[in-house]
């Protein structure tokens, strides 16, 4: 086969062949975005009536809500302490499972058993445990002489309680991506450090957590973007109640949208959401690079 001809396969392997399945990848995503930037800048009711243009009146009643900046910090809020408490359940948890000991092979698979539910799924048995007249959660709070506290009806309560329900189903997620970094260190360092005369936690803070620092920063970028675009477990458990309490900017977006039919004003809530994903996951993505991570 002369040169030619293997330019032509090169070719033809990097770009034609996978530009069909490209194609559709894009088409896919940016019909869909394109289509909320566009209802952004209109009012839309839906039905046979065709949107009207406002241009960014909708964006220009968006940050003057205090509703929109209330979604805003119960995002920042639910977001923070979710990731904050995945990381580091997750951590302590690859640190465990990395350790041999009889039964880790059944230990770890039954630790991943809440990746297996569907999200959906996962929060109607939350709704039900954490029910204040029926749930487990209250009949144990009342066998050990505890007030009865109404989780997910109390304002100071729900973020927090839709945090740990969250953490509980993505904690084995973080563990298996540190668990993954884990395996990948080498051990030069760890019999350096023995001979030196360093303890386990000396050779943890110095060794495993530098080298691992990387990894941790992987993880923790996942749950962020994954956790600001959180919609199911809030819509099941509480539909952003009581009140606004639990409304973070995705559910408000939907409640705009799908409930009140302020289709160009939910979709502007959309636009926003999509940009502070993206910011978010960019900035993430440099702090990565600039602790090792991979290019």
């Amino acid at each position: 086969m002369n040169k030619g001809h293997r330019v032509a396969n090169r070719f033809f392997e990097r770009f034609v062949f996978p530009a069909p399945a490209v194609l559709f990848v894009v088409a896919m995503l940016m019909v869909p975005i394109g289509y909320t930037a566009y209802l952004s800048l209109h009012e839309w009711s839906g039905g046979l009536r065709p949107p009207s243009f406002v241009a960014f009146e909708n964006f220009q009643r968006m940050f003057a809500s205090s509703r929109f900046w209330g979604s805003i910090g119960r995002t920042a809020y639910f977001v923070g302490l979710s990731v904050v408490l995945q990381v580091l359940l997750g951590t302590v948890a690859a640190l465990v499972f990395h350790q041999p000991f009889f039964g880790r092979s059944v230990a770890r698979t039954l630790y991943m058993f809440p990746l297996i539910a569907t999200p959906t799924a996962m929060a109607l048995v939350w709704k039900m445990i954490l029910d204040p007249t029926i749930g487990s959660v209250s009949f144990l709070t009342r066998a050990l002489g505890a007030p009865n506290v109404a989780w997910t009806a109390e304002p100071a309560f729900v973020i927090p309680t839709l945090a740990l329900v969250d953490t509980w189903q993505w904690t084995p997620l973080v563990m298996l991506i540190v668990l993954s970094g884990l395996a990948a260190l080498p051990k030069e360092p760890y019999e350096a450090g023995k001979l030196d005369g360093a303890n386990a936690f000396q050779l943890f803070v110095n060794i495993t957590l530098p080298l691992v620092r990387p990894v941790l920063i992987i993880a923790a970028m996942f749950r962020v973007i994954d956790c600001i675009k959180t919609f199911d477990i809030i819509m099941v458990i509480t539909a952003g109640g009581p009140g606004y309490s639990s409304e973070i900017l995705n559910i408000y977006a939907f409640r705009e949208s799908l409930t009140y039919f302020h289709l160009g004003y939910g979709s502007a809530l959309l636009v926003v959401l999509t940009v502070l994903v993206f910011t978010v996951a960019l900035l993430l993505n440099r702090v990565r690079k600039r602790n090792g991570g991979l290019s």
